[in-house]
């Protein structure tokens, strides 16, 4: 049985609600959707968070203040009382000590159980009271004398209101023994990784052998969830490689380099691309002149040049009669992307249009009806680009900045703007830094351009955490800057 995979963008719709499967009725069921168990498979995936040891007793004398512990004792008294606050006190011993059991919210069922003499099982944290050791609300089980002790370790799972530790150990319990579970890893890969199989990961997980660490499951150490971890990062890597699949299966305008407009643009700026800006490029270039979407993610921080890059990709589109947009979550940043991209195209006698929610009407109208009629090949906005009357019939690129501010939602708005049958090439940027294996890792469904290196003059940027309180100090080094005829801005959320 092969863990279920991790949903690929767009996620999917949440399961219907089952109306229950053999020995789990509807109302029962019901209950377990609160948890995302839908089905049986679903009941073995749900792991436990902690377990507790009562695979042997410690006598009451042995017991440390604070750890939890199993102790078999005999009640010699159960009584109410009313001092200040009802409570049912009971007094138990066994062969080495005493112990008060203390309930405040008790049933009359469980006065009934333990009754002066029976024997009992208790679980919970010993501690000092007024009147010796006591335990506060221990788990209470009527046993046999020399009844036998559980051989593996208690589970305590993630619940629900209305979902008892023990049904879900019953539920699951029988999942296990009447489901078939297979293993989907060649038996070669899983000896060289020194992982158990799934089903026995499965197994040992909902049911540890007391010799089995608790500290090793509880810190998913053990080899078992070395194994589970194996399968949800697989499964991740799977599901995202099929969506890999089938977007290089849609058709895209291929765009390829006629290195006209790209050429004159690079020709006129006042500055020479880094190593980095011209990989990044390359790739992008190389993607573009392809039929099928592009979907890359360019990263690199503040100040390493992604707009360039950007600007260059989108007068790659250009040099082919197609239509490129470029948007940004914020009108501030829009503005700025807007001024530099028509600031260095407008040597080239390309004009750049500017789409946001606070332009003037009759302004953004005309904008609109160049950009629908194709007047306009190239556009810089901010959510408005994705509004209902913003149409776009050659956009062969959409270029979309700090990419994680938008919604899955709004970047496929974005993507349906192209011609019918038609999916324009997608390209995110994102100065967050992105450890290049989560990148790999995360992004499988996206191709990573990284901008690793500054352009020349630029000191690496340094990120520090000051607290509020000393504000006035950074005014005044905001304000030493600017004498010395320095530049500072300050963001605000």
């Amino acid at each position: 049985m092969a863990v279920e995979p991790a949903a690929a963008p767009p996620a999917p719709p949440r399961k219907p609600p089952q109306r229950g499967w053999p020995g789990v009725g509807p109302q029962l069921a019901e209950r377990l959707t609160k948890l995302d168990i839908f089905a049986p498979a679903d009941l073995i995936l749900h792991l436990p968070l902690r377990y507790e040891d009562e695979t042997r007793l410690t006598p009451l004398a042995h017991a440390r203040p604070g750890v939890p512990v199993q102790c078999e004792v005999e009640v010699q008294s159960c009584e109410i009382t009313h001092g200040g606050r009802r409570q049912l006190v009971v007094r138990a011993t066994d062969a080495s000590g005493e112990v008060m059991l203390r309930f405040v919210n008790f049933y009359p069922s469980q006065q009934k159980l333990m009754a002066a003499g029976a024997r009992l099982r208790i679980f919970g944290e010993l501690r000092e009271g007024f009147f010796g050791a006591e335990m506060i609300h221990p788990r209470v089980r009527p046993v046999a004398e020399g009844e036998a002790l559980p051989d593996s370790l208690t589970p305590v799972y993630p619940t629900t209101a209305g979902m008892a530790q023990s049904a879900l150990r019953k539920l699951i319990g029988g999942a296990l023994r009447h489901n078939p579970m297979h293993d989907n890893l060649p038996e070669a890969l899983r000896q060289r990784l020194h992982l158990p199989s799934l089903p026995d990961a499965l197994r040992l997980l909902h049911a540890p052998p007391p010799s089995v660490s608790a500290l090793d499951l509880e810190d998913r150490g053990h080899p078992a969830w070395q194994r589970i971890k194996l399968d949800e990062l697989l499964a991740q890597q799977i599901s995202l490689r099929r969506a890999y699949t089938a977007r290089r299966a849609k058709n895209a305008p291929a765009l390829p380099l006629h290195d006209t407009l790209t050429r004159s643009l690079l020709a006129q700026l006042p500055f020479a691309l880094t190593g980095a800006q011209r990989r990044a490029f390359a790739e992008i270039a190389r993607d573009l002149a392809a039929p099928h979407p592009m979907q890359r993610l360019l990263q690199g921080d503040v100040g390493s040049g992604k707009t360039c890059v950007a600007a260059l990709a989108m007068l790659q589109a250009a040099e082919n009669g197609r239509q490129a947009v470029l948007m940004a979550p914020t009108e501030i940043l829009a503005e700025q992307h807007h001024r530099k991209l028509a600031d260095w195209l407008a040597p080239l006698g390309i004009e750049v249009a500017w789409l946001s929610g606070s332009r003037r009407r009759k302004a953004r109208e005309a904008t609109l009806a160049r950009l629908a009629a194709g007047e306009l090949l190239l556009a810089v906005g901010t959510h408005a680009l994705i509004e209902d009357p913003v149409a776009l019939p050659l956009l062969a690129l959409a270029v979309v900045d700090e990419q994680h501010r938008f919604g899955v939602r709004q970047r496929l708005a974005l993507r349906e703007k192209g011609q019918a049958g038609e999916s324009p090439h997608m390209l995110m940027m994102s100065a967050t830094p992105i450890p290049r294996t989560l990148a790999m890792s995360y992004y499988a469904d996206l191709d990573v351009s990284v901008l690793d290196e500054l352009p020349p003059g630029r000191t690496p940027i340094v990120t520090k955490l000051v607290k509020d309180e000393r504000r006035e100090e950074v005014i005044q080094r905001v304000r030493e800057a600017c004498l010395t005829g320095r530049q500072a801005y300050w963001v605000c959320p």
